[in-house]
Order: C-alpha cells, then structure tokens, then sequence
C-alpha cells in the first residue's frame, strides 16, 4: 500500500507511522530521515539542502520531492510505503501526484489523524524532559515523575523546551491549518481520505488505522 499520513503536531503521526510501516511491511519515509540521510550521504540533494538551511533558507519544493521521490523508488518501496510529513502543503500533493504518475503508481490512502486542538496542546506543552539525558521524557498529565521537576531515572533536571510551550505550540497549530490541512481536502476530492480519531492508547489508534485499511473507506 502507499500512504500518506497527515495530522497535526502532537497527534502521534512517527509513533502511528512506525507502528503502521512494521505491520503493513512497508518502509516509513519521513522528511527528517530523508534530510539526514542525504546530507550524511553527501548526495547532490542533500548538499543542495544543506545549503539552502546553513543560509538559514527553506529547502525548495523541487529538492524535498526529489529526495522522496528517489527513496520510494528503492526496491524496499517498491510494494508500498508509509509518507510521514510529506507532502506539507497542496504544491507538494500535486508534485507528489505527478511524480507518481510519472513511475506509473498511485497513493492508496492519506490516514488524518484527528485530535481536538486542546488535546495537542495538553501534549506537546505538558512535556517535561531531563537535562541530563533527554531520552528521559515525563508528562505533567500522563506520566508525571514522582517528584516535581525531578527526573526518576537520574535525579536530573526537568524542564520544558522552548518549542513546546504553549505560546508556540499554537503557533504551529497555525502554520498547520494554514499549510498543510488544506491537503485534506485536496485529497478528499480523489476519494483518499480515511480519518482515525487519534485519541486513546497507541495500539488502539494503531487498531482503528489498520481496521480502516483493511475494510476500505
């Protein structure tokens, strides 16, 4: 299957995306590994992209697509693939299209992840990581350490990223309306669109997806 996974900043898309990949056995291509991967590489994408975010730029439309484009073209795709953050916006879902036209494919389903905005910000602003090892992730709602502030494992500090403040958690719920859900509808009008209310235990979202798949739209 080719999927592409959408939903807002908090709404759990890398852990639904890996849990999805491993049981479907399809690769997980997110736009951050693809980043990674060819700069570490040295591929001629990758040292456009690094240009363009050492100047402090965005990367161009054509090189992210570019960079998805060879990774689902690797024979491990060649039965299907997971996009985790890709396409961001409604110029990038009509590059993607064409690009799959080109190779002679389609998207199966676009998976949304629905969760109420007030959800997302509870999440993302009430994590708390240890200064001394940031693997060490508490939740002020849903994992709380036993002891404010305090980390369980090492005794560290905790504290909260400047990212995950409110204030700025907000502001990437704009961006997200602004740019990327607009693609919902883009693909709504192509029949694509299967939406998972994203609350509960990962396994049961995960359970909801794979039910939608499976059972069709």
């Amino acid at each position: 299957m080719r999927i592409v996974l959408v939903g807002p900043p908090g709404a759990g898309k890398g852990t639904q995306a890996a849990y999805l990949a491993k049981n479907l056995a399809i690769p997980h291509i997110s736009t951050g590994d693809l980043f990674r991967a060819n700069i570490s590489q040295g591929t001629d994408l990758g040292k456009k992209a690094k240009a363009f975010m050492d100047a402090g730029e965005l990367v161009p439309d054509e090189v992210t697509i570019g960079m998805a484009r060879d990774r689902m073209n690797q024979p491990d795709a060649t039965g299907g693939f997971l996009l985790d953050g890709f396409p961001r916006n409604v110029s990038q879902a009509e590059a993607l299209d064409e690009a799959l036209k080109e190779d002679g494919v389609t998207l199966d389903a676009v998976l949304d992840l629905e969760v109420p905005e007030e959800e997302v910000v509870k999440r993302i602003a009430g994590r708390r990581i240890c200064r001394n090892d940031s693997s060490h992730v508490f939740h002020v709602s849903y994992s709380a350490p036993k002891q404010e502030g305090v980390c369980d494992v090492c005794g560290g500090e905790l504290y909260q990223r400047d990212d995950d403040s409110e204030a700025t958690v907000r502001k990437r719920l704009e961006v997200y309306h602004t740019q990327t859900e607009p693609i919902i509808d883009y693909y709504k009008a192509q029949d694509l669109v299967v939406t998972i209310p994203a609350l509960g235990k990962v396994e049961e979202v995960t359970e909801r997806a794979m039910a939608a798949l499976q059972g069709g739209k």
